[in-house]
């Protein structure tokens, strides 16, 4: 299937909250991660999403060239050109964009999509995300507002963040305090902001406890009935049953009981990177130990070029992120959802 169409992928989120499962939103970093990404949701037989941060597209431009618009418009023409071989739909999607960086990447590539859809085609990437967990949420929410508005032009779905994600990523660290639990009052001035979709189709990562980084299960608090609450108050004020699509971040160290309970409440995507990151790195870690004579070049040796040619390794590393991507759809309910079936 080719990359998801607009109407297609607003289909899939709508059915994943119907149906009380999310799908998981794979950060990838290269060609390998993102080959990787799609035999794991085939092999699911989920459909997913697909996405890149502001420090992977700058990654994916080259070291010396490093432009995030760069970097994510090249991704994009080959996932557009190698997910037609799979039969399940894929959307992609840009990650976390504070406000410094919101003019040299996700409004350049907005704009990209609008000029695509004035021609025709559908726009280069399906959803983007603003973060505005790092300024007030009035600026926050006006700053939503406007790109909510340039989104739509593009049939682009926004995603948005009001509270905060605690730890680190992409250089962006937040303290774990109070602030990490998204108030019912600020779910309401969301919707009073960016309405229900008439003004454009967007995405809430309200947050209950959420933590970037690497955890062991219980360490992360969480309080997924925050959501429930929300999705309560806003639903009573506008007359509508579970009214907010939302999106989990920072899911790493959650129990499954966590993850279910916050699919229950309406979570459509949930990102995955720190465990899709370690599970494509363990396999070549584990494939230079055990071939260390036959990688390096040891006492004027000359190898062994089966074990040191990077396809080798490279096998190893994605199926381990393809495996890991399949658990993540069991985890979220996806498993056999696809709407290619």
């Amino acid at each position: 299937m080719p990359i998801a169409s607009p109407e297609a992928y607003a289909e899939m989120l709508d059915r994943a909250k119907a149906g009380r499962y999310a799908y998981p939103a794979i950060n990838v970093t290269s060609s390998q991660t993102l080959n990787a990404a799609l035999k794991g949701f085939a092999d699911a037989e989920s459909d997913g999403i697909i996405q890149v941060s502001t420090g992977g597209a700058e990654y994916l431009s080259g070291p010396s060239i490093k432009d995030m618009v760069t970097g994510a418009v090249a991704f994009a023409a080959y996932a557009h050109e190698v997910a037609k071989k799979y039969s399940v739909n894929i959307a992609l999607h840009t990650d976390h964009c504070p406000k410094d960086k919101l003019d040299g990447f996700v409004r350049p590539l907005m704009a990209i999509s609008q000029e695509r859809v004035k021609r025709g085609e559908e726009p280069l990437y399906q959803s983007h995300m603003w973060d505005g967990s790092a300024v007030p949420v009035a600026e926050n929410l006006q700053i939503a507002a406007q790109l909510l508005d340039e989104a739509a032009k593009g049939k682009i779905v926004l995603e948005i963040e009001v509270g905060v994600v605690g730890g680190e990523e992409d250089g962006v660290e937040n303290a774990i305090n109070d602030k990490l639990y998204t108030t019912t009052d600020d779910g309401l001035a969301m919707v009073e902001a960016l309405g229900l979709g008439e003004k454009g189709r967007y995405m809430a990562a309200l947050t209950f406890g959420n933590v970037h980084g690497v955890y062991k299960p219980g360490n992360v608090k969480l309080r997924p009935e925050i959501l429930n609450q929300i999705q309560e108050a806003v639903g009573a004020k506008y007359g509508k049953d579970k009214p907010l699509s939302l999106v989990f971040h920072g899911g790493s160290g959650s129990l499954l009981s966590e993850i279910r309970e916050a699919l229950d409440y309406g979570v459509v995507k949930m990102n995955i990177d720190t465990d899709t990151q370690y599970a494509f790195t363990r396999p070549v870690a584990d494939h230079m130990l055990r071939n260390y004579d036959g990688v390096l070049k040891i006492d004027g040796e000359v190898g062994n070029k089966k074990l040191y040619d990077p396809r080798a390794w490279g096998k190893a590393a994605e199926a381990g992120l393809a495996a890991r991507v399949v658990q993540a759809c069991e985890d979220l309910r996806s498993t056999g959802t696809t709407m290619t079936k």
